[in-house]
This record gives structure tokens, C-alpha cells and sequence, in this order.
């Protein structure tokens, strides 16, 4: 599957809407400490809504696409080996039912669903839902990304600008790299105007896809944070790839992302974070 019909995708972002209707709305700001299970580390959060969320879809999804692979963060949790089918996979579904757990369980309301669908180990559709909003950020290859309201409105997304390094403000989750390295990160924010961290890749993708936000950096590579997001900046006209130079690819697990308007100004940020 290389191109992914506008009946499909309509119907996929149905999937997702009756999934956040039936299984996160009714949650938010009514999680409780039974309802909250910790994973990797005290921090990384899993709730009845990241669960319920991922089943509904799985099912949905996989009515839809009966051959695909599907890829749901919490089915990989709970077992690493679904991950590795995604290499070699001729057709992928990629499932985060709730990205930015830890605001969705603490009442802030910054949190999303992405779909990624991946053919060939290229992301040929990108969508991610804001169930609050009841909006979506949507992306095929040559289409264009887009925004697309809750009453059906779009509007194109451009990333932002490039600029100097001194004016761009972007998003670098410190917290996450590794300890002996944060003192060498921490030092560079300094060279930017504005660096913060939203702990919801669904969100941070929503401003640099629109130009709110200049670049992003982003310590880890799991491809329910990613494969979608980094079509839909593409499409929104932003230059992406990993520190190494490396183009992006959702199979990856390994390596530095970074985002930014174009490829100038990615080298530019690139240097301010490799060259001391």
C-alpha cells in the first residue's frame, strides 16, 4: 500500500475519534492511583485509558487493514518482540493510544492519539487526534500536512520560518538523555531563545508542524512518537533527520532526532549541540 485512499483515511480517523470518545474522555480528570501503572521507570505512566484506547483501535484497525502488522505501545510493553516485526513488515499500523500519559493522568490537558501506517518502512499516512479538541493533524507524502477541525474544516500547516539560532525558541526533553550528557545539552540551550518540553509528542508536533515552535530535539526514537509526526512536519515543509545525518526512518530505535524549518537551519542547530 503506497497510497492510502481518502475513504481510508476518513474511516481511520473515525477509528480514532469513537476510541477517544469511549475510552478517554470519559477518564479524564477521573483517573485514580488504581487506575495508574508504572512501566519502565516512575514516571512512564500507563492508565485504564491507554489500554482501552489501544484494544478499541487494535480491533478497529485491524478489521481494517487484516494484513498489516499492528503496532500498539502497550502491546509492546508488555511484549518487546511485536516491535521487531515493524522492520520487516510490507504493512504497519502504529498505535499510541494516549501520548503525554503523565499530563493525561495528572488533569493537564495536553495529550493525544497518533496513527502511523507504514508500507514498505515509509510512513504513508500521519494522523494524530486531540480528543479535548476533537481536532486532527493529518499528512500523506505529496499532499501536504493539515489541520482539520472538528467540523471538518482544513487548514494547511507550514512549519516555521528559519531564522538565527538566537531567535528560535524549540522543544529539547533533557530529562530524558542520558545523565552524563545533560550537562553538555544544557550548556547549548543557552545559544536559543526558548527551550521547554510539553511531555507530549503529539502536541510538540502540532507546533512545529504550524510554525509555533522553531526545531525540536528528541532523545529517544519509539515509532508511536514519531512515524506520524515527522510526515506531517515534512509535509508542513520542515527538514528532518537524525544527528548523524542520517534520514528518519519508523523502524529505528536508536539515534537523535532533530527537527527544524529547513535543512540550513538543521545543520545550524545541529552544530550548536555537536560542536560544543
Amino acid at each position: 500500500m503506497r497510497d492510502v485512499s481518502d475513504d481510508i483515511f476518513s474511516a481511520v480517523m473515525a477509528d480514532m475519534r469513537r476510541a477517544a470518545e469511549a475510552e478517554i474522555l470519559p477518564r479524564f480528570l477521573g483517573v485514580t492511583a488504581e487506575g495508574i501503572r508504572t512501566k519502565s521507570a516512575p514516571d512512564d505512566l500507563v492508565t485504564d485509558a491507554d489500554l482501552g484506547a489501544e484494544r478499541r483501535l487494535t480491533e478497529a484497525l485491524s478489521a481494517r487493514f487484516p494484513k498489516a502488522v499492528l503496532i500498539g505501545e502497550e502491546a509492546v510493553s508488555a511484549d518487546l518482540a511485536i516491535l521487531a516485526r515493524l522492520a520487516d513488515a510490507d504493512l504497519a499500523v502504529i498505535i499510541d493510544p494516549v501520548d503525554g500519559t503523565w499530563n493525561f493522568a495528572h488533569g493537564l490537558p495536553l495529550f493525544g492519539m497518533i496513527v502511523a501506517i507504514v508500507s514498505g518502512g515509509e510512513t504513508v499516512a500521519g494522523l494524530i487526534h486531540y480528543p479535548l479538541t476533537g481536532d486532527f493533524l493529518a499528512a500523506r507524502p505529496g499532499r501536504g500536512a493539515w489541520h482539520i477541525a472538528r467540523d471538518g474544516r482544513q487548514t494547511r500547516l507550514s512549519a516555521a520560518p528559519p531564522g538565527p539560532i538566537g531567535e528560535m525558541h524549540g522543544f529539547v526533553p533533557l530529562h530524558m538523555f542520558p545523565a552524563e550528557e545533560q550537562p553538555v545539552y544544557a550548556q547549548s540551550l543557552l545559544r536559543f531563545a526558548r527551550t521547554t518540553t510539553w511531555r507530549c509528542s503529539a502536541y510538540e508536533y502540532r507546533a512545529v508542524a504550524s510554525g509555533v515552535m522553531s526545531f525540536s530535539l528528541n532523545a529517544e526514537l519509539k515509532p508511536w512518537d514519531h512515524a506520524a509526526g515527522v510526515l506531517i512536519h515534512h509535509e508542513a515543509g520542515g527538514y528532518g533527520a537524525l544527528l548523524s545525518g542520517e534520514a528518519y526512518r519508523p523502524a529505528m530505535t536508536k539515534g537523535r532526532l532533530l527537527l527544524a524549518p529547513d535543512a540550513e537551519s538543521w545543520d545550524a542547530i545541529r552544530r550548536s549541540f555537536t560542536e560544543g
